[in-house]
């Protein structure tokens, strides 16, 4: 049976304009990042891409290392768009990166021209299309000239094979200078993803006031700390959970009795805001509008919905900010 969207899909999900552009992201984007492989039923990875669709997540970020392996996120992805979502493909907004190991040798990873290039070829091979509308440089490369990875980001979109650049995992510095170099090529940058969440307030050291002067947009990804912002830790370590794994994301180590007690101290101002733990997370990095979308990841349609529904109650009070700050840093 042939997939239709629903034709409510527009009437809930809050849109962000992107920086000084025109794009609007909507305030929760679909990561596919280790939730896309082989070990996943395809046809759970089409229910999930389907039901994001009918809830007006219009925006789906992947790159080219997201599985595992390396490269099955966009052939999944692939597969999901040219079953269900192709009729669809200019009310959706598809992002790619390259900049971790994705081949052996010295041009299957970093910065370089040559890499972000050929990469990036293959991302739309694998995912059947022509173009991507975001194309990052995932990581900064300490020996290539930003010059030339910036050059290789302006050339996708010359080559007519992105419609707009960013970078992820940027500092403040390289971000404002990778801005300068994009302006002067004629290629603005759209978008910076960085790390950001309750737990891990880095991009608060500069990165956001940087992007606010810059007029970037911002997407963060793990805005729920690798599961940790979740019901799943509140009585502490569960059998099956990604610290309970070999996870290289998340160990037991870091569950410590003092987190989980933050964990819980937060998951009692959720209740009071008739939210989930996650749903608090994700309302808070969105919080005031400073950061354009967040990211989620899904293993099912209801773990989807759940985070979703956080679109209802974005705003904060005053003291529930001073309450949560003051639970995060003791």
């Amino acid at each position: 049976m042939s997939y239709t969207a629903h034709p409510d899909r527009y009437a809930d999900m809050p849109y962000r304009r992107t920086g000084r552009s025109g794009l609007m992201l909507p305030a929760l984007s679909l990561g596919l990042w280790h939730n896309f492989g082989p070990d996943r039923p395809a046809r759970t990875q089409r229910a999930i891409l389907r039901r994001a669709f009918d809830l007006g997540v219009t925006h789906v970020d992947l790159a080219n290392n997201y599985g595992p392996p390396p490269g099955a996120a966009e052939s999944a992805f692939g597969e999901a768009l040219k079953a269900d979502l192709a009729p669809y493909r200019d009310e959706l907004v598809i992002s790619t990166k390259a900049g971790y190991l994705m081949w052996p040798g010295p041009y299957g990873e970093w910065g370089s021209r040559k890499y972000l290039l050929s990469s990036l070829d293959q991302s739309l091979t694998r995912m059947g299309l022509d173009y991507v509308d975001i194309f990052y440089s995932h990581r900064p490369d300490p020996d290539t000239p930003l010059e030339e990875t910036m050059g290789a980001l302006h050339s996708a979109v010359q080559q007519g094979k992105a419609l707009y650049v960013g970078v992820s995992n940027y500092s403040p510095e390289q971000t404002r200078e990778a801005a300068r170099i994009l302006a002067e090529l004629g290629t603005p940058l759209l978008i910076h993803q960085p790390r950001y969440s309750m737990l891990d307030r880095g991009p608060e050291d500069g990165l956001l006031d940087t992007l606010d002067e810059l007029q970037v947009g911002s997407i963060a990804y793990s805005p729920l700390e690798q599961g940790l912002l979740t019901g799943r830790y509140l009585g502490g370590i569960p059998e099956g959970s990604r610290a309970a794994s070999d996870s290289p994301f998340l160990n037991a180590d870091t569950v410590t009795e003092e987190l989980v007690q933050q964990l819980r101290a937060l998951d009692d101002i959720a209740k009071s805001r008739g939210q989930s733990l996650a749903q608090l997370a994700l309302a808070w990095v969105l919080r005031g509008g400073r950061v354009t979308s967040a990211l989620i990841g899904a293993s099912s349609p209801e773990q989807l919905e759940d985070s979703v529904a956080a679109i209802r109650n974005l705003d904060f009070a005053p003291e529930e900010l001073t309450r949560i700050d003051g639970i995060i840093q003791g």
